[in-house]
């Protein structure tokens, strides 16, 4: 089924301007980045992947990071040309940047638009200027409304991110935040319940007791108004953090999510692809410095590609599709599983029913809503002793 669907490409720039005290993702803060440079390293890594997705038609490109805003709008321009040119693309093909708000990358906006992008997706993190202050932000509240404006002007399609579950954030207080986010976005919003992760500032602050998150009883209550808040205001959620109009989702999202075939281009990017039926994992080299220097020596940054086995992409495709609200596909689960779902997961089943966490019927396994906001529980509960061995953190069983 795999080898059929549309083709995700996802290309990821490392770099920032600054390192947020929160962010685990890979990205990195360089005085001086080489743009001719790494514009020709990405493009031969796209060569390269391009061999292994010979035929398939691209449905997405989406370019993360690190702030991929802060790329040129003439390389954004180069690699979807090299799209273009390696594969066929869908009519309809979405296009997303990732961008930061302040006013230097918002005044490239209409230029990356002519580049090719269709999509903007803008990290706000906050509409407080204490809170962007705390989250290491380096934009003001101004700024950021000043670009979802912009963005809506320039763009067919924008989104914006806020995070919630601050330290000493009420619910009241969110409320009022969700608010004026409404009346600002577009067809998709993206919120996002504060974690510590460990490596980060923050992580190192919560060690000290110098940051302390909200207690579980404001967590769930923060969670439960942000899903009833945007869904009375029609823009449901269709995952955990994730909202829009029916018709607006993310597509390239719902690839992971779907657990559907993605490759990844750029330093730290993983990819899943299906040949000739099995499914592999790619992974390209994480330091900035060390993939670049694979690709001008090999042509490629690709660190490992492997078979997932079984039970993997059994864990995989549940990690992913549960936190969708259309959950797994019973037919496509079982499969990969070879068995149906009753005896896949024995006696960890009927708990979680019973318990409200999870739905099965003749089409779909699905989490709750309940159970979406404990999915690591769940998941752990689910998957029984091999899940909670690999991931010890997450062992707890569904509360």
């Amino acid at each position: 089924m795999s080898e059929t669907e549309p083709l995700a490409v996802y290309i990821h720039w490392p770099f920032c301007r600054s390192k947020c005290p929160y962010c685990d993702f890979n990205s990195h803060v360089r005085d001086n980045v080489d743009g001719a440079r790494w514009t020709r390293a990405l493009l031969s890594d796209l060569d390269r992947q391009a061999e292994l997705t010979t035929g398939r038609v691209v449905g997405s490109v989406f370019f993360g990071g690190g702030t991929p805003s802060l790329m040129s709008p003439e390389t954004v321009a180069e690699l979807l040309g090299r799209v273009r040119s390696r594969w066929p693309v869908a009519a309809d093909v979405e296009i997303t940047l990732e961008a930061n708000p302040n006013s230097a990358e918002a005044a490239r906006f209409r230029a990356f638009a002519a580049a090719g992008i269709n999509r903007l997706s803008l990290g706000v993190q906050a509409l407080d200027e204490a809170a962007l202050r705390a989250l290491g932000r380096i934009h003001a509240r101004s700024e950021a409304v000043a670009a979802i404006e912009r963005a809506r002007e320039i763009f067919p399609r924008f989104s914006f991110d806020l995070i919630y579950a601050r330290p000493g954030q009420s619910v009241a207080a969110w409320e009022a935040e969700l608010d004026q986010a409404l009346m600002l976005a577009g067809e998709h919003l993206s919120l996002y319940q504060l974690t510590i992760e460990p490596g980060t500032a923050f992580a190192t602050l919560s060690r000290r007791g110098d940051l302390t998150l909200p207690e579980e009883d404001v967590a769930v209550a923060l969670f439960e108004t942000t899903h009833d808040r945007l869904a009375a205001a029609g823009l449901p959620a269709y995952e955990i953090s994730n909202h829009a109009r029916p018709g607006a989702e993310c597509r390239h999202n719902l690839v992971y999510w779907r657990y559907q075939d993605y490759l990844g281009t750029g330093p730290g990017a993983h990819g899943r692809l299906t040949r000739c039926g099995v499914k592999l994992a790619t992974q390209q080299y994480r330091l900035p410095e060390k993939w670049l220097a694979a690709v001008e020596a090999t042509g490629t940054g690709t660190e490992a590609a492997a078979a997932i086995d079984r039970n993997t992409a059994i864990e995989e495709l549940l990690m992913m599709g549960l936190r969708l609200v259309e959950g797994v596909s019973r037919q496509r689960l079982e499969g990969i599983a070879g068995r149906d779902i009753e005896t896949l997961f024995g006696h960890h089943l009927s708990p979680l029913v019973e318990g409200g966490f999870i739905t099965l019927d003749s089409d779909r396994l699905t989490a709750t809503p309940g159970g979406r906001q404990r999915l690591d529980a769940v998941l752990a509960a689910l998957l029984g002793d091999e899940f909670n061995n690999r991931h010890p953190e997450n062992g707890r069983g569904a509360d």
